[in-house]
């Protein structure tokens, strides 16, 4: 299934006045622009022309294809808690417009976000376009091919003509993939994959000093640069707009991350045990070479043998991957289809990987993750997966 997001806005100079609205239709999975539309609406209320927009949207979205997913993000409070039903619609302009806009995807299959002003300033720019072209007919857009910051104007005809392009593209890569793949291995058939993002926890006190921190140890909250961290990845995943459900591991850390991105995106937090950091027994509090210097024949057994334990009775690697792939499963047969954010840590983010390329355990010590960072891996209905995302630290840079 594909998911699109759609951020409309509406405007008016007075209230009533001269209004517009503007929408932009994006794919959700790669950020791309796909449509631009706006129409100059005549003299009319500001909350009319956000419904406008918002109807404009999804319309333009259901012609790309009616069977995907939509989020919409929208600044307009009114709108966003209405079409959420929360709120009620007393205003007899918007009560068909929200009718109309309710009908386009069938129930469910559409969310929506209140964003700020700020980042909504595609739909805005294309509704103030639309009202300093008073009289002019309503337009459909999409970015020219290799013309950063210009755009070509088409009709509706011309951006569903692409799309069904698009489409036929997409299915001669399937056909051709098929000829050639592993039997079984076709995830176009599949049906939409089981997503984990997955989130590592923000800095604590212990991960500037490098030192080992699993399940067995003091259990340390975020520090202040985490929890700063924690509200960017919230930010960002707002941005991408597909997290439908969040889980966390029971650690403090992982639960203050998670509080931090549950806040932002309205959902709330489920504790799954399953993703807990391995206990790193006796080593947990010390860095890397104190570790060698206490206790050198255990380290060098551990960094050799999958099987091999921490001093004092940690968790193996091979134990974490037992119980990282028993929890994948799990959560693979609960969320067929879905996208759900897992707030973990370094070594359940590294063996979901691991696991999921098919990787030597030895690849654990070979991979980077960052405090904050995303990860994702999408699981098929035939058991394949693949990784998509790798320590995506973007959203933390200035």
């Amino acid at each position: 299934m594909r998911e699109f997001i759609v951020e409309a806005d509406g405007g008016s100079r007075g209230n009533p006045g001269p209004a517009g609205y503007g929408s932009v239709v994006l794919d959700a999975a790669t950020g791309e622009t796909l449509v631009e539309t706006y129409e100059y609406l005549g003299v009319t209320t500001n909350n009319v022309a956000e419904y406008r927009g918002l109807l404009a949207g999804l319309r333009a979205a259901h012609d790309l294809d009616p069977a995907a997913r939509v989020h919409v993000r929208m600044d307009s409070k009114l709108v966003v808690e209405q079409m959420s039903g929360r709120w009620k619609i007393k205003h007899p302009d918007m009560k068909p417009l929200a009718l109309e806009a309710g009908r386009v995807f069938p129930p469910g299959q559409v969310t929506y976000e209140w964003i700020p002003r700020e980042q909504n300033k595609r739909a805005d720019r294309l509704a103030n376009e639309a009202m300093d072209t008073e009289g002019s007919a309503s337009s459909v857009r999409k970015p020219t091919s290799g013309e950063a910051g210009t755009e070509a104007t088409v009709d509706v005809r011309t951006a569903k003509a692409d799309a069904d392009v698009r489409t036929a593209k997409a299915d001669a890569d399937v056909r051709a993939a098929k000829a050639v793949a592993a039997p079984g291995w076709a995830p176009a058939d599949m049906g939409a994959p089981a997503t984990f993002v997955l989130l590592r926890h923000g800095e604590t006190p212990l991960t500037p000093q490098k030192r080992f921190s699993g399940s067995g140890g003091t259990d340390p909250s975020l520090s202040d640069i985490g929890r700063e961290q924690a509200e960017r990845a919230a930010e960002a995943l707002a941005r991408r707009g597909t997290i439908q459900h969040i889980l966390a591991s029971p650690l403090t850390r992982t639960r203050q991350t998670a509080a931090a991105v549950a806040e932002r995106l309205g959902i709330e937090v489920t504790v799954e045990d399953g993703l807990i950091e391995t206990d790193f027994g006796a080593w947990e509090g010390l860095t890397f070479g104190e570790v060698r210097e206490r206790y050198p024949d255990d380290l060098t057994k551990w960094l050799a043998d999958p099987e091999a334990e921490p001093t004092g009775g940690g968790e193996s690697f091979a134990a974490t991957a037992t119980r990282i792939a028993a929890t994948r499963d799990k959560l693979v047969a609960a969320y067929a289809g879905r996208t759900v954010l897992l707030v973990t840590h370094v070594t359940p983010i590294k063996t979901f990987v691991r696991l999921a390329l098919g990787a030597p355990p030895e690849s654990l010590f070979r991979m980077e993750l960052s405090a904050a960072s995303l990860s994702a891996v999408a699981y098929y209905a035939d058991g394949n997966a693949s990784v998509r995302l790798l320590n995506d630290t973007s959203h933390l840079r200035p």
